[in-house]
């Protein structure tokens, strides 16, 4: 089928409005890939340095025909999701022997766990350890040693710091290396209960403990759809991991065999290789559309929101809201994985996973078929999806109908024909809201405010039994320059028990939610923020606020609003602390939430 019309026009408008900036960084990549392999331009001392503790390796780094792989990973064993990492190197090194390569590992970068920082003082480093994670990458980088990459990342921030950094290295080919879900525990909808029994009072901690820790319980990433499973999306959909290479579980023969797969292609795709495929042509703007496109299909993070535009921006390519609202009219709702519904990632996979997925929206026109990507010529390479046949690894034509439609379902029939996430507008400024797991009947609030400036002041307000009626709950001085901006996921249980209760609340805020957070309506990212005088900063308790998802609109209804002052705060105290004191100077120079919050553009 040809491209859907409405595709086609928001991705020529991404092209129209990123010329300039497009043609200037191929431009860029193009220089350098015209110098040659950079080996080559290394002196022996240089190239000394870089193999002296390369052991039997060493001969063929020093003949300079051999590819080598630069590993930049993201290894710790305080996330799940990262611990497999920790062998892949030596996995890495004997695959790249085998193909005829060298590797070495370039460098590691920071990867912090939200789970943990969750309502910490730490989580206002998260959103900037992004950032931090594409300079450290750089670094590694920077040796210029490398003839093609292997990119070994996960979670929420890692893999857009990660992608800024390969596009920032534009002319090196470039293979994102995943290391798959954990194995499904407690089922995700069964924890929120305890979470939310603890929350009013009717669960203990120890309860409390032991769901979570059956919740959380093994290596791999956590199962529910948040922002780490919505990275892994975007990677296939943007053609930057190996076909169907997302969601096998870790510690497996076929997960093993995908990374040593991996390796191989890195390793033929490489300026030495026969197939050169450099990361720069692979991220233009229809795979930035693509990506966008399996957000909305799958009803994925709203973080990707934020880290999108970041990652274009690095690409020479502009994204704005727009193009995300229009590309959700224009894609349905395909598959409901918690928090937008009861399944999690293990079932989706299951259910035919990314394979039908990407079929399907193929064929109903929604997806660029002919893009680029690491493996090879056109989408259609990930509506397979990989078999291990005895020590053989090889692609098979994915499933072509829904092996669960209570999990997953044809463009034909989707869960809703939007998909889920509408940008905001009106007198206090633009936003996004996620509307994929929240109930029609929520779509619009209309109720008065009340105005906190942090998330631990709500929970207060909560015990005190201070919500006694329908309630916008806004929470300000949360974006970037205020505070990093950090996530508010710890005020999803509260707000859950309000709205069952029989409340109708929602939250507004300059701040994020989790990708994990869900049926409460959350006015997010909304900029300018408080910090730079947005007229968040104008609200006052008691102000009657519309929320309208089904208009994308809102609006504060008091007749002096617009000329008010804004208020300020004193945000010294979260200068200091838990290393916040490192990052206090960067943050003044944060880019609106549009924009992609970003210190870097």
């Amino acid at each position: 089928m040809s491209l859907d019309p409405r595709i086609q026009s928001v991705t020529q408008r991404i092209i129209t409005r990123s010329a300039t900036s497009r043609a200037a960084y191929l431009a860029r990549i193009q220089r350098a890939a015209d110098q040659g392999p950079a080996r080559a331009h290394l002196s022996c001392s240089n190239a000394a340095h870089a193999y002296a503790a390369t052991g039997d390796d060493k001969s063929a780094l020093a003949a300079d025909r051999a590819p080598n792989l630069g590993i930049v990973t993201a290894y710790n064993d305080m996330l799940s999701a990262h611990q497999p990492f920790e062998t892949y190197p030596q996995l890495i090194r004997e695959a790249a022997r085998a193909a005829g390569a060298t590797a070495q590992v370039a460098g590691g970068v920071p990867a912090m766990c939200d789970g943990v920082t969750q309502g910490r003082a730490g989580m206002e480093l998260s959103l900037m350890s992004r950032d931090a994670i594409a300079l450290a990458a750089g670094v590694a980088m920077s040796h210029d040693c490398f003839d093609a990459g292997l990119w070994l990342g996960v979670c929420d921030k890692i893999v857009p710091g990660l992608i800024i950094a390969a596009a920032s290295f534009g002319h090196v080919p470039a293979v994102f290396v995943p290391a798959g879900p954990m194995v499904s525990g407690l089922p995700n909808d069964q924890k929120a209960k305890v979470r939310q029994a603890f929350a009013s009072g009717q669960a203990t901690r120890a309860e409390l403990m032991e769901a979570e820790m059956a919740s959380y319980h093994g290596p791999g990433t956590c199962t529910f759809y948040g922002t780490a499973n919505t990275n892994q999306m975007l990677m296939e959909f943007m053609g930057l991991h190996l076909p169907g290479a997302a969601f096998v579980n870790p510690g497996t023969p076929l997960r093993d065999a995908l990374t040593s797969a991996a390796v191989a292609r890195a390793a033929s795709i490489a300026h030495l290789g026969d197939d050169w495929r450099p990361i720069g042509h692979i991220l233009d703007e229809r795979a930035f559309v693509n990506g966008i496109v399996g957000l909305m299909a799958t009803g994925g993070s709203t973080n990707l929101v934020l880290h999108l535009p970041a990652m274009a921006r690095a690409a020479g390519i502009h994204l704005d809201l727009e193009d995300f609202e229009d590309i959700a009219k224009a894609v349905p709702l395909m598959a409901k994985v918690y928090p937008n519904g009861l399944a999690d990632v293990n079932h989706f996979h299951a259910a035919g996973g990314l394979a039908y997925l990407i079929g399907d929206l193929l064929d109903a026109g929604l997806l660029h078929p002919d893009t680029e990507t690491i493996a090879g010529t056109g989408l259609a390479h990930y509506a397979q999806e990989p078999k291990l046949k005895g020590d053989a690894l090889t692609w098979e034509e994915g499933p072509r109908e829904t092996l669960n439609a209570k999990i997953l379902r044809p463009s034909s029939d989707p869960f809703q024909p939007h998909g889920g996430l509408t940008q905001l507008s009106g007198n206090l400024g633009r936003g996004v809201i996620k509307t994929s797991a929240v109930d029609p009947s929520r779509h619009i609030i209309e109720a008065k405010a009340r105005v906190f400036s942090d998330q631990d002041s709500v929970k207060t307000a909560f015990r005190n039994g201070e919500f006694t009626e329908d309630t916008i709950v806004v929470v300000r001085f949360q974006g970037p320059r205020a505070n990093g901006m950090p996530e508010l996921h710890s005020l999803t249980p509260v707000l859950a028990v309000l709205q069952d209760r029989g409340l109708k609340v929602a939250l507004v805020t300059d701040g994020r939610m989790s990708g994990a957070s869900g049926k409460v309506p959350a006015a997010i990212h909304l900029a300018p923020e408080a910090a730079a005088g947005g007229p968040i900063a104008k609200l006052r308790d008691g102000d009657l606020m519309r929320l309208d998802a089904t208009n994308g609109t809102l609006e504060v209804l008091a007749e002096d609003f617009t000329a008010r002052a804004a208020e300020t705060l004193d945000l010294e105290s979260n200068n200091f602390g838990c290393g916040r004191e490192l990052f206090a100077q960067l943050r003044g120079h944060a880019t609106d939430a549009t924009e992609g919050a970003s210190i870097l553009f």
